[in-house]
């Protein structure tokens, strides 16, 4: 019987993780392509749109698309025509997607909220993999990430890289404001502020990425 060590089983599945982030970087730059083929607003967020920032990147697991609600139609006809399988989830926040296997979230609402031009207009256009496309700003991704906080889905630990890296980029007056009276968003701010990754902002202190 052989058995494998922990250093020879990391090569392969550290492979399998980077064959599974790239699939998913090419659905998401398939729906992206249609989306700009057909003028379609919309805005890269998510995991893949933290890589796309500079967040290290872990394994992506499935690409997030925001869009406009009453664009909702136009985009399922029009992904359908390219091949890119559509249906209604029982969720009434979003569409979902297949393409090669790999599962794409078309999203109405964040953190409760719905998408508007406002928050598409504040994205920035920059290279995914190559291919140009609009990204959600850094404090809207931050803000998107901290509202969806709830007892059922907390896990600081997925967010904490994205807060790190782009703490200086973010505007934390503004994800305050977005968080007041979300507890869970709120305890991540605190620890944020306890591990140093921004400064208290008692009274009206500044924070770190604002200074």
């Amino acid at each position: 019987m052989v058995v494998q060590s922990s250093e020879q089983a990391t090569g392969p599945v550290v492979a399998a993780e980077q064959q599974r982030s790239q699939a998913v970087l090419d659905a998401t730059k398939q729906l992206a392509g249609c989306l700009k083929a057909d003028g379609r607003r919309f805005a890269l967020t998510g995991g893949v749109a933290a890589y796309a920032l500079g967040v290290p990147r872990r394994s992506l697991h499935d690409a997030d698309f925001c869009i406009l609600r009453e664009e909702a139609g136009e985009v399922t006809t029009l992904l359908g025509k390219a091949g890119i399988r559509v249906w209604e989830p029982p969720e009434d926040w979003l569409i979902k997607a297949e393409w090669q296997g790999q599962t794409i979230d078309l999203i109405f609402e964040l953190g409760g909220q719905p998408v508007t031009p406002d928050l598409l207009e504040r994205a920035t256009v920059m290279p995914v993999d190559s291919v140009r496309m609009p990204v959600l700003s850094p404090t809207d991704l931050v803000v998107s990430q901290l509202t969806a906080f709830s007892e059922h889905h907390c896990d600081f630990g997925v967010v904490l890289p994205l807060a790190r890296t782009l703490r200086e980029r973010v505007d934390w007056a503004e994800v305050r404001r977005s968080a007041e009276g979300r507890a869970m968003a709120e305890a991540f701010l605190f620890l944020l502020e306890r591990l140093d990754v921004i400064a208290a902002a008692p009274g009206g202190t500044r924070d770190r990425g604002s200074e």
